[in-house]
């Protein structure tokens, strides 16, 4: 089984990428950032656990591979 990751250290490694938090609605948080010259929006839900399609779903949406994620984390 793959390791899980919260919602928080999806943050917080985003953050370190160049994203910024734009706006929180309940417990989903909106972060943009640009990336290869694109705007991207990420939102990223802030639980104990992101579900790994969840997960696979937020590099996508902020263009980044696992190896990048796990190497800034």
């Amino acid at each position: 089984m793959p390791k899980l990751y919260s919602g928080r250290e999806v943050l917080r490694v985003l953050k370190k990428a160049g994203f910024v938090i734009v706006s929180q609605k309940g417990s989903h948080i909106k972060l943009r950032g640009i990336r290869d010259g694109k705007l991207h929006t990420v939102i990223v839900p802030d639980h104990k656990q992101i579900a790994l399609g969840t997960f696979l779903s937020i590099l996508f949406q902020a263009s980044m591979m696992k190896r990048e994620f796990e190497s800034i984390l």
